[in-house]
């Protein structure tokens, strides 16, 4: 693990669940699999403290557990899921688009408590969802439900592994810590619940704390509320079946810029239809017929059976081979290839830092594979002492690297070819850590403008609790002016100020986010690629 996914990996727990997790976590992040006791003494925080860390992280799926042959159990950071903490917006926002305002708010509970029981979940959302309506109006259950199973039923959702019911021997002791195991038939079926209900309104502060006394009361006495029917059945969010996602809108991107519409609408549709049956780590989606892709097609596109054959052969027979042709029957069965390729060879829109000709360099070495330095200057068009200035930039950024071909064994330089490459996979891998250093570097510089504007956001904030306080309680417009004005103009646009940068640096980790999803997705097809 490099310093920079290390250096993020902090940032992102200390600012989702504070010092004391981050601590934890930063601990089992450095030194790898520990049990409690050693954890306790690297931390130097409270065995209750830790196991309650612990606690988070594992409901958080950011920490796996493993019991050992000697009895003891061994804790283990998983730093690639702590990093997805960055994407969770982009989660959100595509359940949004897909599932409209009930998607977006349980793939937000859901990510917001790590795992959930159905029927808590689409209590959640219904009750935020009646806040936001109009007075007399709200949510009713089974509209959020059909949502939930819609989510589950495309794979965005998944149920959690569960302890296997397995009878135990009464003499046979009790294992340090259960083995958690669900059969992949069993991760997407969704309990049969009769949810009858509608959300709720928050109650005013007074009735609130009066419920919360009632209930403490009631558990007190032993009195506990009836247990849900889904009881010990949880959910969580398939991260990977969102980065799928991802990956068909950029191949549907892709084939429409390089192609044409149509085309990326042919594409979209075998990947629609394949994209339950397809495996997340499968080099290609499952083979399908042109007559099936015929059928499935939107009503909007009007075209004939002949058209598609045509469309399909040119995807096939283009050289980044979008789609392959794998059969000929039911008129010919073809699978779309998930494998990146040349679809996005990382260091390109980098080498365009330097500039077009920079960019141009790049492309022609990608192409050609190996060129000597007047080679370049011939083939990219480009005077002699501008190319070897541009060649020596980028080699010293290490997106391109030179290769010494020795005619004789004394390695002499006027009896050497040297020869410019793109080692594809290291200017992947340096961009990919460039990127980690970015976004930490975003993530300080947010916190930084936080502190720094403290006092005025707390004023802020309690100016708006007293505002939402007298509007509640219908106060005149004159009184409510009044209160507005404890923040003065010149305070009133340094928020303005800070809204916008905290935006912009919103804005910018999202986009870096992006790049890295496209980095750690060539990377990843890379080593698979036979």
């Amino acid at each position: 693990m490099t310093q920079a996914e290390l250096r993020l990996c902090s940032l992102l727990l200390q600012e989702h669940f504070g010092e004391i997790v981050e601590k934890v976590g930063n601990s089992l992040l450095r030194t790898g699999p520990r049990p409690l006791r050693l954890l306790v003494g690297d931390t130097g925080l409270l065995p209750d403290q830790v196991k309650k860390a612990l606690c988070v992280l594992i409901q958080h799926n950011l920490v796996r557990y493993e019991a050992q042959p000697r009895g003891s159990v061994e804790y283990e950071a998983r730093s690639e899921r702590i990093l997805r903490i960055l994407r969770y917006p982009r989660y959100i926002y595509t359940a949004k688009t897909l599932y409209g305002d009930p998607g977006e708010l349980l793939v937000e509970e859901l990510l917001l408590h790590g795992h959930l029981p159905m029927s808590c979940a689409i209590a959640r959302v219904a009750d935020r969802l009646t806040e936001t309506m109009e007075d007399g109006k709200t949510m009713d259950y089974m509209e959020v439900s059909s949502t939930f199973v819609r989510l589950a039923d495309t794979h965005f959702i998944q149920r959690c592994p569960m302890v296997p019911d397995s009878p135990q021997s009464a003499k046979a002791p009790p294992a340090p810590a259960p083995a958690l195991a669900i059969a992949e038939k069993d991760m997407y079926i969704v309990p049969r619940l009769n949810l009858v209900g509608k959300g709720k309104r928050r109650h005013s502060c007074d009735e609130e704390e009066e419920g919360e006394h009632k209930a403490k009361r009631q558990k007190q006495e032993g009195g506990s509320s009836e247990i849900p029917p889904d009881d010990g059945i949880y959910w969580q969010v398939n991260l990977e079946r969102f980065h799928q996602h991802f990956r068909d809108q950029a191949l549907v991107s892709a084939v429409a810029s390089r192609m044409d519409q149509t085309s990326s609408e042919v594409v979209r549709t075998m990947l629609r239809m394949s994209e339950v049956t397809t495996a997340s780590g499968a080099s290609h989606t499952q083979p399908l017929s042109s007559n099936e892709i015929f059928r499935s097609l939107p009503a909007g596109y009007n075209i004939g059976k002949q058209v598609l054959y045509q469309y399909l052969a040119l995807l096939a027979d283009d050289p980044l081979e979008f789609v392959g042709k794998s059969g000929d029957s039911g008129g010919g069965t073809y699978t779309v290839s998930i494998l990146w390729g040349e679809l996005s060879i990382p260091g390109q829109k980098h080498s365009q830092a330097f500039g077009s000709r920079c960019a141009r360099i790049f492309r022609l070495l990608l192409r050609k594979k190996h060129l000597e330095q007047k080679q370049v200057e011939d083939f990219a068009m480009i005077p002699a002492k501008e190319a070897k200035d541009m060649l020596y930039r980028m080699l010293s950024e290490n997106l391109v690297s030179l290769q010494e071909i020795p005619k004789t064994p004394d390695h002499a330089p006027s009896r050497t070819f040297y020869l410019y490459t793109v080692n594809v996979m290291a200017a992947a891998r340096m961009l990919l850590h460039r990127c980690y250093k970015s976004v930490a570097n975003l993530m300080e510089r947010r916190q930084h403008e936080m502190r720094e504007n403290k006092r005025l956001l707390e004023k802020s904030q309690r100016v708006e609790a007293i505002l939402a306080s007298m509007q509640a309680t219908g106060a005149e417009a004159a009184q409510l002016h009044e209160v507005e004005e404890m923040i003065t103009g010149p305070e009133r646009q340094q928020l303005e100020t800070l809204k916008r940068n905290v935006n912009k640096i919103d804005a910018s980790e999202n986009q870096v986010d992006e790049t890295i999803f496209v980095l750690e997705s060539f990377i990843e097809s890379t080593l698979r690629r036979p």
